[in-house]
């Protein structure tokens, strides 16, 4: 029996252990960086499975190492990320969340349960493939800084090296059954902007002796929009947005001080470092002006992910002959971000998604407490991560 084809027979065979180990996952779901219990969960299962791996890294990251013919001729990282997010779920499924305000609601227990299922098929058929495939279960990736750059600080992109990297995410707006991927830039950097304005508190009734940061504030807002408007070229996908803003606590009351926090979100990497100096010296420069003051904050987030146009172009020809042509699609570009794109800034990587959606149900999008999967759909993700990590 041909690899391809044992692969194939194995997924099958294998999906209701992976489907089971999925709500197992969704059902105990833990934030970023807290990853305690999932852990160890994925090392009991690498364990049984007696794949060597390597345990606390980056706090409750987990290294494994499946080594087929001839290790050291080719190395593949494959990367699932664990981390859920602060939101109450409130689907009533068998799986539902048993950790009130905690949730999977990004599909992160899918990308871990596809890893895991990848190990597990990977390590049955090492006989039959030449080389080395490093398994990445990463935590953090929906917090700053970033399970992925701490993991790179560690090392995990070394002992052995990667020729490539990949990931899946789940797409609840691509139908179960399709995968997509995008050459070159496909999703956006990330960086957080806190903002504090600063003026002179009083009497609402006596502006005049006071220096108004609420309206400072609300110029500010209104002008930073040329930030991206002014200074951006037009066909560079650029994002300034602003979602909080906090001052005051009495109508009659001028405060001393208005809080803003905001996102910047931009797909290239030398128009982001100078936004970041506009934003700054536009800020300080308008709210001395106004008769105030400012303090800025840009902590840098995560970079663009950028697709290795050849690695990605392999990786689509193998979905295709795996899948099917008409089952692979182009993604568009997306101003959300990823802390994958760590790792494709250091070595050629390619982040793809999988349909998780069927006959218009499991459509409600990622960060969404309704949010759930066609749960065929882990098969599709568990057979291309093996199929790449094998052919590429």
């Amino acid at each position: 029996m041909s690899l391809n084809k044992s692969i194939e027979t194995l997924v099958s065979e294998y999906l209701p252990e992976f489907i089971s180990i999925r709500e197992h996952i969704h059902s105990h779901p833990e934030l970023s960086f807290q990853e305690y219990e999932t852990a160890t969960f994925v090392s009991e299962k690498l364990t049984s499975w007696g794949i060597e791996h390597t345990t606390g890294v980056a706090g409750t990251g987990i290294i494994a190492l499946i080594k087929g013919k001839n290790p050291d001729e080719r190395i593949i990282a494959l990367r699932g990320d664990m981390d859920a997010l602060p939101i109450q779920e409130i689907n009533e499924v068998s799986y539902a969340s048993q950790n009130d305000g905690v949730m999977h609601a990004c599909g992160h227990d899918v990308h871990t349960t596809c890893l895991l299922g990848a190990a597990k098929i990977l390590q049955q058929t090492k006989d039959n493939w030449i080389g080395t495939i490093k398994c990445i279960f990463q935590p953090g990736e929906e917090k700053h800084p970033g399970g992925a750059s701490l993991l790179i600080k560690e090392g995990v992109l070394e002992n052995p090296t990667p020729q490539a990297i990949f990931a899946l995410h789940v797409y609840p707006h691509l139908p179960y059954g399709k995968v997509g991927f995008r050459e070159g830039q496909y999703m956006a950097s990330a960086d957080e902007i806190y903002i504090k304005v600063k003026g002179k508190g009083g009497h609402a009734a006596l502006p005049h002796q006071t220096v108004d940061p609420i309206l400072i504030a609300a110029n500010l807002l209104v002008s930073l929009q040329q930030v991206i408007s002014r200074n951006c070229n037009p066909l560079q996908p650029s994002v300034l947005s602003f979602g909080k803003i906090q001052g005051g606590n009495a109508g009659n009351v001028i405060p001393g001080e208005v809080k803003i926090e905001g996102t910047l979100r931009c797909m290239d990497e030398a128009w982001r470092a100078k936004a970041h100096e506009i934003i700054k010296s536009h800020t300080i420069g308008l709210c001395q002006a106004l008769g105030g003051d400012a303090d800025v904050e840009i902590p840098i987030g995560y970079p663009s992910l950028f697709n290795h146009p050849e690695t990605t172009r392999r990786a689509r020809q193998i979905a295709e002959e795996t899948l099917g042509t008409e089952q692979v699609v182009t993604l568009d570009l997306r101003m959300a971000a990823e802390d994958f794109s760590f790792y494709t800034h250091v070595v050629p990587g390619c982040f793809f998604r999988i349909g998780t959606s069927f006959e218009d149900r499991f459509t409600f999008p990622v960060h969404n407490a309704q949010f759930d999967i066609y749960q065929q759909a882990i098969g599709i993700g568990v057979r291309m991560f093996c199929e790449i990590a094998t052919q590429f």
